[in-house]
């Protein structure tokens, strides 16, 4: 009997990298991980595991029907991890295309196929086999200040053009597994931060720049709040979804994190302060105001206590203890973020920041 082994897709990206280091880290058991290296996925991620037999990488589409018919043929996985997403607002207003294509088109092309492997399965494969859907709480909308937080429960309205892509295809693994009886399972997460994350997003973007003594931008008034996760506790409860989920529910994946984005970059800077001063003076009178983003959400806020009831997770990182850790990772691993920008980084920034007036 071959050994257990899981697919992941978008295993070179920021989550799914940490998820795949985390699991070999824990475990024997393989993966094969499929990504299309498009700007955010990135093969120094998984530098650690050059070698390692575990590991099979293949560089490919999730929309490719007949290779992903091929690799689950091939590998004969027991759960598909599907991580795979364009995921940044502010790109997918830029270019809504692409989302469409790969979170919604990517996604209805992994269960057909997911769908065609699994009837292919004995009954006790069948029962045993399992796709997990990554998902994000943007989908649920915007919170007023005295709102609760997002329970599964929450009606969905998406209000980008990235987080209506992935409402679509939380929409269709909920219908593959009511229709066809598929055994999916879904986490909608918070903001995730940690090593490795590609920076277009806030706190790596914001630590680049402060070590660069550029602008430090905040979108409008800096009180847009979101609720922040450490990519590990992320990836802990990933794990315990797959292990103990009930089929065809959804697990919201929360820090219990809520902070405006100002504070967030006021934190960075005084931890800055702390392991890198500049002798030019604190990093914070490097903060600088932009115009807001359209659309632009102004709260979210997780309940996970779903998950910790049924499960028993809950996020081992306080803010505090994670976002040291992210700061300190990102000044030992400078190589890295260099790395990612002398690439599209510096065409994103461009791009988006262009026009955009700079205040005080």
């Amino acid at each position: 009997m071959e050994p257990d082994m899981i697919l992941v897709t978008g295993g070179a990206g920021f989550i799914g990298a940490n998820f795949v280091l985390d699991w070999l880290a824990a475990a024997d058991e393989a993966v094969v991980n499929l990504d299309a290296l498009t700007y955010a996925g990135n093969m120094e991620n998984l530098a650690r595991l050059q070698g390692d037999a575990r590991h099979v990488f293949v560089h490919g589409d999730i929309c490719d029907r007949a290779l992903v018919d091929r690799l689950l043929a091939e590998h004969r996985p027991r759960a598909i991890l599907h991580f795979a997403a364009e995921s940044h607002v502010d790109r997918s207003i830029h270019g809504p295309a692409a989302f469409v294509r790969t979170n919604v088109e990517g996604t209805f092309t992994l269960l057909e196929a997911a769908r065609a492997y699994w009837n292919t399965l004995d009954a006790a494969g069948q029962a045993a086999f399992r796709f997990l859907h990554v998902s994000t709480d943007e989908v649920y909308g915007s919170l007023g200040p005295e709102d609760p937080p997002f329970a599964e429960t929450k009606a969905y309205e998406p209000n980008s053009p990235y987080s209506a892509s992935k409402a679509a295809s939380d929409h269709l693994v909920r219908a593959w597994h009511h229709t066809y009886g598929l055994p999916v399972l879904t986490t909608n997460c918070s903001n995730n931060y940690g090593p490795y994350q590609f920076p277009e997003k806030l706190i790596p973007l914001v630590i680049a720049n402060a070590l660069a003594g550029k602008p430090l931008p905040i979108y409008g008034d800096g009180m847009n709040v979101r609720d922040w996760l450490y990519v590990g506790d992320h990836c802990a409860a990933i794990r315990e979804v797959l292990a103990r989920g009930r089929l065809g529910e959804t697990y919201n994946v929360g820090g219990w994190n809520e902070m405006p984005n100002i504070d967030i970059v006021r934190t960075i800077c005084a931890l800055l302060d702390e392991l890198r001063p500049d002798p030019a003076g604190p990093h914070a009178r490097l903060i600088s105001y932009v115009q807001d983003r359209p659309g632009h959400d102004r709260r979210y806020a997780i309940d996970a206590r779903k998950i910790e009831r049924e499960l028993g997770w809950r996020p081992a990182e306080t803010f505090a203890s994670g976002i040291r850790k992210t700061v300190a990772w990102y000044l030992t691993n400078q190589d890295w973020v260099a790395h990612v920008q002398s690439g599209a980084y510096r065409d994103w920034i461009a791009a988006n920041y262009a026009g955009r007036e700079v205040g005080a």
